[in-house]
């Protein structure tokens, strides 16, 4: 980490005639993991989709550093998996849509092996031919986060993602996220109502609050007592 991906600058965004998150700093570093938390209302999805570049912001910047031809990809709550393709080709399915498909073309069978090797890596390739039906929640969720990834975005943009999975299910879907992000190097944002989460996902907790126009930062460091940082997020909150 230290290496710059992102620097917000004086951030804000209206929807009509209503302000939703306004003057907002901060910085995301190459390789950490952001978590961003905070009461309904105050703007985490807006913020989100803004960094995604989904929707228009109204006045000051969002600067990405990469020379990279995509930015961010988004992974929303929803798996939104094509229930007509098999596993494989709704990961395949990512460069439709992807910038990236502008700038990079593939030789015959090089997307099917990347596919493959993705698959491999993150450890879902006995699902490669199943179709939608046939995947248990959190199994569609690794899909739908596999299908982001293989377009090798600079930043992971994931959207309450664990949120509609039991305990059982969202505590292994925390730990391979948390393998992946290390095997893969990855630089994420995760939107979570879940204060447990935000602390175990996190390497930093951005607490969104005063009607979108406060950002409070809190860095997950080892030697401090996460019993008092979650407390702490709480009463922020």
């Amino acid at each position: 980490m230290g290496n710059l991906a992102t620097v917000v600058t004086d951030l804000s965004v209206k929807r009509g005639f209503k302000t939703v998150v306004s003057g907002l700093n901060f910085e995301i570093n190459q390789g950490e993991i952001v978590a961003l938390v905070g009461a309904s209302g105050q703007g985490k999805t807006t913020l989100l989709h803004a960094l995604a570049g989904l929707t228009s912001i109204s006045s000051g910047s969002i600067s990405h550093r990469a020379a990279n031809s995509v930015h961010t990809a988004l992974s929303f709550q929803e798996s939104l998996l094509l229930p007509w393709l098999t596993v494989r080709e709704n990961i395949k399915f990512g460069f439709r849509f992807s910038a990236i498909k502008k700038h990079r073309k593939f030789a015959k069978g090089e997307l099917n092996a990347k596919v493959d090797s993705l698959l491999s890596r993150i450890g879902i390739s006995d699902l490669a031919d199943r179709k939608v039906d046939q995947l248990s929640g959190g199994q569609a969720q690794r899909v739908s986060i596999a299908r982001t990834i293989i377009v090798e975005p600079e930043i992971l943009l994931l959207d309450e993602p664990f949120s509609a999975l039991d305990v059982t299910a969202r505590s292994s879907l925390q730990d391979w996220l948390l393998d992946l992000q290390k095997q893969l190097g990855l630089t994420i944002v995760i939107v979570t109502h879940d204060i447990d989460e935000a602390v175990r996902l996190g390497n930093r907790v951005l607490v969104l609050s005063n009607n979108g126009t406060e950002l409070i930062e809190h860095n997950v460091v080892e030697g401090r007592s996460l019993t008092d940082l979650k407390q702490e997020i709480v009463y922020q909150i």
